[in-house]
């Protein structure tokens, strides 16, 4: 498709934007206009109908021609004694790409978005988790608790299509369900039921959340506790919330790590999975950890597949090896360890860091920066100009991504690949 191919309607078109991985939108491809013309929201909008930026590479800030840019990026990186890769807005094979070239380099694996995850990776593999999916949660839940997180500012379409939908597999009145906020307030309307009742909200300070979840966990296992409130929240409260977790027939704790910022909140979330597990012994109770905007689930779930770790993964030694701490790129760029960075965003605008060390961006285009990069490569974006395959948040469907146009971009396993190829030939 170019700037004069006839305009063209998609039907039920994924979208790698929003975590959810809604895959009922209609969208209208007019040249390289894009338009989402039904079930959209304010993120996959943003996503789809983003402008196109500048479709030529840059080196030094000026115009080059793709080989260039391929070839300057590689010198960079043998020079590069500890080069570390962010960003991660990516598909399948865009990742897989990745991950081979920084095999090849020695460098770190990070991703923009590690510091939610690493939360919820610190709790589970401390302790475990008994979690569900989005389709359970459909089709099974009649109580949701929402811990710390305004889930419709992340994921506007979260209620309507899993919480609020007509129709479960094994009946129930879906309107009848119940959601309850621990927490801020919702900025939206999203969480009332159909039939116009709000949430129920237990409002808490971010910073009193962990003793909130600390509390719920010791309620959960029968616990005596003399204190009247916790975070503000009237004891009496959070013991009816156990007991109506306790005679639901299928409750869901929730909440999006990337939300819970505050110091160890790890330990908050842990408390929450050990709530889950106490209510086990009598009823059914999961918990669903939210995030995976712009493909970061699926960055991680590939690196899990290659390397046996989801994030913050070194290849320096030789052999990949997981730490959550040193492996970050913000202390490995403030430390000077690292010398080199590359941010590899096919889905997402976000732009890198400014940072002092030579920089390759191999970013959707229209990508705007504070700090002109070392090399900037524009590419095309899963779902829109390839097609490609991501994973929804829960990390148990992958869905295909469609091609809607042809911008004339390269993709990013493409340039990938060349700059690996440029090592090997200069080795």
């Amino acid at each position: 498709m170019t700037e004069t191919t006839p305009p063209r309607v998609f039907e039920n078109v994924p979208s790698p934007f929003c975590g959810l991985a809604s895959d009922d939108l209609k969208i209208a491809v007019d040249g390289l206009h894009v338009q989402v013309l039904e079930n959209g929201d304010p993120i996959t909008v943003a996503g789809f109908e983003a402008p196109l930026g500048d479709a030529t590479p840059r080196v030094g800030g000026q115009p080059a021609a793709l080989e260039r840019a391929v070839a300057r990026a590689a010198e960079l990186l043998a020079e590069a004694r500890l080069p570390v890769f962010s960003g991660f807005g990516t598909d399948v094979d865009d990742t897989r790409a990745a991950l081979a070239l920084i095999d090849r380099c020695r460098g770190v694996f990070d991703q923009l978005r590690a510091e939610g995850s690493v939360r919820n990776l610190l709790a589970l593999a401390d302790s475990g988790w008994m979690a569900t999916t989005l389709g359970e949660l459909k089709n099974r839940v009649d109580l949701l608790v929402a811990f710390g997180t305004d889930i419709e500012a992340q994921f506007p379409r979260f209620f309507e299509r899993f919480v609020w939908n007509g129709e479960a597999l094994f009946g129930g009145a879906t309107s009848q369900r119940e959601v309850v906020i621990i927490g801020p307030a919702p900025a939206g309307r999203a969480a009332t039921a159909p039939d116009g009742r709000p949430p129920r909200v237990l409002p808490c300070p971010p910073e009193h959340l962990p003793e909130v979840a600390a509390t719920l966990a010791a309620l959960a296992r029968g616990a005596e506790l003399r204190a009247e409130q916790a975070g503000g929240i009237p004891i009496g409260e959070l013991r009816d919330l156990v007991e109506r977790l306790r005679r639901a027939s299928y409750g869901v704790v929730t909440w999006a790590a990337g939300q819970l910022n505050f110091p160890h909140a790890e330990l908050a979330i842990q408390q929450l999975c050990r709530l889950v597990v106490a209510l086990n012994r009598e009823t059914r109770c999961s918990v669903l950890p939210l995030g995976g905007q712009d493909g970061d689930r699926t960055a991680s779930q590939v690196a899990a597949w290659i390397s046996g770790y989801p994030t913050r993964v070194s290849y320096a030694r030789g052999y990949p090896e997981y730490d959550p701490y040193h492996n970050a790129t913000a202390r490995l760029l403030a430390a000077g360890e690292a010398d080199a960075l590359v941010w590899v965003s096919s889905l997402s605008l976000a732009p890198p860091p400014s940072s002092e060390v030579p920089t390759i961006v191999i970013g959707r285009s229209g990508m705007r920066f504070e700090r002109e990069p070392e090399v900037f490569i524009p590419v095309g974006v899963p779902g829109i100009d390839f097609t490609g395959h991501m994973y929804r948040c829960d990390n148990v469907v992958a869905l295909p991504l469609y091609a809607l146009r042809e911008a004339g971009l390269p993709r990013a396993s493409a340039v990938l690949r060349a700059i690996e190829a440029a090592l090997e030939a200069g080795t």
